[in-house]
């Protein structure tokens, strides 16, 4: 039997759906990554929008934090620190995270090298494409100019 002398992922896949299996997979490990490192993104920059609003305070004004679920009063002096050294660490797991995807990057263009995956648009996908370069502002809710209707 071939596949039992296998290692893990170097493994040799006999028929096309094992390897489109493996793609998948590949593929959705990815996907982790990417939704990963925007989540921490996120997490960083309310971490920056913190830090620049408290920064400029008196040290010894008194300030709210939730840690581990429970709200606890502090002074700007004790929870600055904290905030950024949180930041800094946060920002340590995103470079992390970008060095985990470059791999994972490499790894999935030489399998689709290796085993020649050609991905192809479907035609529903081609015309969110435009649709979405059209529209440009995202996220943003206006409401009616006038007082009421």
């Amino acid at each position: 039997m071939a596949s039992s002398k296998a290692d893990g992922d170097q493994k040799e896949y006999v028929n096309e759906q094992a390897v489109a299996n493996k793609f998948a997979a590949m593929r959705s490990e990815l996907n982790q990554i990417y939704s990963k490192i925007t989540e921490l993104e996120m997490e960083a920059s309310e971490h920056s929008l913190v830090i620049s609003a408290i920064q400029p305070l008196d040290p010894s004004r008194r300030c709210y934090r939730m840690i581990g679920g429970v709200l606890v009063e502090r002074t700007i002096k004790e929870v600055l620190p904290a905030v950024q050294r949180n930041k800094e660490g946060i920002e340590e797991v995103i470079a992390r995270l970008n060095e985990a995807l470059e791999k994972k990057k490499k790894e999935i263009s030489d399998f689709e090298a290796k085993y020649k995956i050609k991905i192809r648009k479907e035609q529903g996908e081609e015309k969110d494409d435009s649709a979405r370069k059209e529209g440009t502002a995202q996220g943003v809710l206006v409401g009616p100019a006038g007082g009421s209707e």
